[in-house]
């Protein structure tokens, strides 16, 4: 696979920046669009390697990485969207097929609930929808406990009880938030407030992803583009259960991908999945 071309999109508040592998002039190679959040285009090395038929495309997110934001606040999966589709337009090459990983599934299901003419084929891997979930009551209010935690505590408080949140096998109890709060130090993380609260994740997108009200109704019309994934590791863990819960309600049934959460990944941040078998089942769904 050719070394990827990095280009820039000036939109307001943000330049988003992407990169090509491949020929976006060339018909015969269809393009695949890999998108994640909080993740950015430095996670899918590993997966796109495994498409060398095909130009493919990643991108930062809006505020994260390469892609600087020049405000602040939160941000949701509509304004993810908007970028997606402001993105596909400019590669000019009309409608593309787009594997989407957790938040970016999000992104995903927002962006083909508004601009369907611009997606062939949305893979929705695990999209965290908390609002569709039985429990989702117990679900949000640990969700809303890990901001808040953030915002009183600081990275390493918030973000061990993120990764309990995340791993977390079944339905939430009432009680959740009423459990000991886990120890940063378990998981490698500092137990000090260095005092910054600009985390990508806890501090901009965990609410507005997991509080999105998918448009079921709307969803149901393009569902012939959609495809639900779940992880055979996790799939009875909050992310997947939120797939699953979609999937229902669409009447579509997940397609299981080897490995968990991440498992395109390779050795992007230490913690590698089954990327070889995973993009094999991703070329099956994908034809």
């Amino acid at each position: 696979m050719p070394d990827p071309v990095t280009s820039t999109i000036d939109i307001p508040h943000v330049t988003l920046t992407y990169d090509v592998r491949g020929s976006l002039t060339d018909r015969d190679q269809p393009v695949l669009l890999l998108i994640g959040c909080p993740m950015g285009a430095s996670g899918f090395q590993t997966l796109a390697s495994h498409f060398p038929e095909r130009t493919v495309v990643t991108y930062d997110p809006r505020g994260i990485e390469r892609s600087a934001r020049t405000d602040s606040g939160e941000l949701n999966p509509m304004i993810h969207a908007g970028d997606l589709a402001v993105l596909i337009e400019t590669l000019d090459v009309g409608p593309v097929d787009i594997f989407a990983s957790s938040g970016g599934a999000v992104n995903a299901l927002a962006l083909l609930t508004n601009r369907p003419d611009l997606v062939n084929t949305v893979v929705a891997h695990e999209p965290p929808l908390i609002t569709i979930l039985p429990d989702s009551k117990a679900a949000q209010a640990a969700n809303d406990d890990i901001y808040a935690t953030y915002q009183r505590d600081g990275h390493g408080a918030g973000m061990a009880k993120f990764i309990a949140l995340v791993s977390f096998e079944g339905e939430f109890p009432d009680d959740y938030t009423d459990q000991p709060a886990p120890d940063p130090a378990m998981f490698g993380l500092s137990t000090e407030d260095d005092g910054s609260r600009d985390d990508i994740l806890m501090g901009q997108n965990i609410r507005g992803t997991t509080s999105y009200q998918p448009n079921v109704e709307t969803l149901a019309e393009v569902k012939d583009k959609l495809v639900i994934g779940v992880g055979e590791e996790s799939a009875n863990q909050l992310a997947a259960r939120g797939g699953k819960a979609l999937a229902e309600r669409l009447g579509l049934t997940p397609v299981v991908f080897p490995s968990g959460h991440g498992g395109f990944l390779g050795n992007e941040y230490g913690q590698p999945g089954k990327p070889t078998e995973f993009a094999a089942k991703l070329h099956e769904v994908l034809g």
